[in-house]
């Protein structure tokens, strides 16, 4: 079913609906009185003696040199072939339909000047699946993604290349086999396409959705951890973090108290319990992964509004009857939010790290056996496990460093404080699929320390949880090969299926949904 979007109001709600499940989108037709208002207003500018930035001048430092009448739309495809300088792994198939799916609500708001057919042939080639082909590296987030843009422009000009059924060809030959005619730019048409944020927007978009899959994930490992450990629950008592305020630390407590209701382990030792004060990584589980969903929360919110933001250069104010410069292109706001999210990917890990070592440690572990294994010393059970998730935090402790802090001037200093928005929002790809790994891990010792309380018994949502681990992931009896369990465990993290087999609320959920 095709998705209707209103331009200025997606909902990242309807994005995700759109990503996730790679859906055909159209504008509303309400938008396109203003798009074509805005179109007639350039085809004015183009035909007049003024000079207009990006209309009839060259681009960047070469602003000031005039371009001919008869050589603007030469111009734009000049722009569009000489501006695909991207390298690296192609972007992959949802986010580059994602970030088509921006650009198509940018250009829908009817202030940057490009026609009809030019909206259109975005709206045909993600109804029939043409999807270009995105290099990855090669924007700074300055004057927009300018780059990976560029070959997305490319390809509905016929130039490039494209996905279409599954097979990577040239981009005209995928418009043919799709029954697209390619357009021909007209004057400002190919600035409006590259500049802008889309690349970065998009990449940070998949970055959250994969983040808050992994904190709503964490809550349950935590409380998995906590039982195996024969943890206190009392630090989750709703007053105390009631006392606090913090939105996302009462969630967390609530979340977790709810999931260990009626633990019979929990109930063996709830009376006379001494150990009121376990191990921060227990006992400080809302106060940490709590925090880092408020984060995801403030994030999502820049980044719906960056959305549905017109972010293309020289704008066209219809109302004013003007045609002007600013600097919407500069990504700042996307490189603030997804440097954010990469702190906060990066701490739910460390968290999470701790409880694993806490487990397997036999001097901490509260007569858990060595590693986890019934047969210590001939079997080394869960010990390098643990050392993974060890290196795969460290990792993305160092990933997590601050993107936007490290502007280097480009284009003839012309763009002397560039964002670096697009590294900010790439890496979160490779850190969440890094904490995939991090919680998987955990939920293998949770559910075999879990299993070593026998016969007492678990609370009924953790129960469900472990059945559905034990589905794809055997209890560890003896060693045997383990790079097969932990990638499984990894892939049941990130596509929610631990999570599906326990209620959480909407606020720890989040955006993962």
């Amino acid at each position: 079913m095709t998705v209707i979007l209103l331009p200025g109001a997606a909902t990242l709600a309807q994005l995700h609906d759109i990503w996730s499940g790679e859906k055909p989108v159209k504008l509303d037709p309400s938008s396109h009185d203003a798009i074509k208002a805005a179109a007639a207003s350039v085809a004015k500018a183009a035909s007049g003696n003024a000079a207009v930035y990006g209309i009839n001048t060259g681009f960047g430092k070469l602003a000031s040199v005039k371009i001919a009448p008869q050589d603007v739309a030469t111009l734009q495809r000049n722009l569009i072939l000489s501006h695909c300088c991207g390298v690296g792994e192609p972007l992959d198939t949802a986010t580059t339909r994602l970030m088509m799916v921006l650009k198509l609500l940018s250009l829908g708001r009817g202030a940057s000047g490009v026609v009809m057919s030019t909206v259109q042939i975005l709206e045909d080639m993600l109804i029939k699946g043409v999807t270009p082909v995105i290099p990855s590296q090669g924007s700074v987030g300055a004057s927009g993604d300018l780059a990976p843009l560029a070959h997305m422009a490319a390809a509905m000009i016929g130039e490039g290349e494209a996905v279409f059924g599954g097979t990577r060809m040239p981009a005209g030959d995928a418009l043919s086999a799709a029954g697209i005619t390619p357009i021909v730019l007209g004057a400002k048409e190919g600035l409006a396409l590259i500049n802008g944020t889309q690349f970065s927007t998009a990449c940070a978009l998949t970055g959250l959705w994969g983040a808050w899959q992994n904190a709503a994930t964490s809550v349950l490992t935590c409380a998995l951890s906590t039982d195996a450990i024969m943890g206190s629950t009392a630090p989750l008592q709703d007053a105390i973090h009631t006392l606090r305020g913090h939105a996302g630390q009462i969630a967390v407590a609530r979340a977790q108290r709810a999931l260990m209701e009626g633990s019979e382990i929990r109930e063996s030792h709830v009376d006379g319990d001494t150990r009121v004060q376990d191990p921060y990584c227990i006992r400080c589980q809302p106060q940490v992964t709590g925090a880092a969903m408020d984060v995801l929360h403030f994030a999502a919110r820049t980044l719906e509004i960056e959305a549905n933001a017109v972010t293309d250069n020289p704008l066209v104010l219809v109302d004013d009857n003007l045609i002007v410069s600013g600097g919407n292109f500069h990504a700042e706001p996307v490189g603030f939010a997804a440097d954010q999210i990469a702190v906060a990917v990066s701490e739910i890990g460390a968290i999470a790290q701790r409880r694993v070592a806490l487990m397997v440690d036999p001097t901490l572990s509260f007569d858990l056996p060595p590693f986890l294994t019934p047969d210590p010393g001939l079997n080394s059970g869960l010990m390098i496990a643990e050392v993974t998730t060890a290196a795969l935090m460290s990792e993305n402790k160092h990933l997590a460093n601050p993107c936007t802090t490290d502007s280097t001037p480009t284009s003839a200093n012309q763009e002397d404080h560039v964002s670096m928005a697009a590294h900010a929002a790439r890496r979160l790809l490779r850190m969440n699929a890094n904490l995939n790994v991090i919680l998987g891990v955990e939920a293998m010792c949770g559910v075999q320390g879990i299993e070593f309380r026998a016969p007492l018994q678990t609370s009924g949502p953790l129960k469900a949880a472990m059945t559905t681990l034990r589905r794809e992931v055997p209890t560890i009896a003896e060693d045997r090969y383990m790079a097969p369990s932990i990638e499984t465990a990894a892939q049941m993290v990130a596509s929610g299926a631990l999570t599906a087999a326990v209620d959480l609320p909407a606020f720890v959920k989040g955006h993962a949904e």
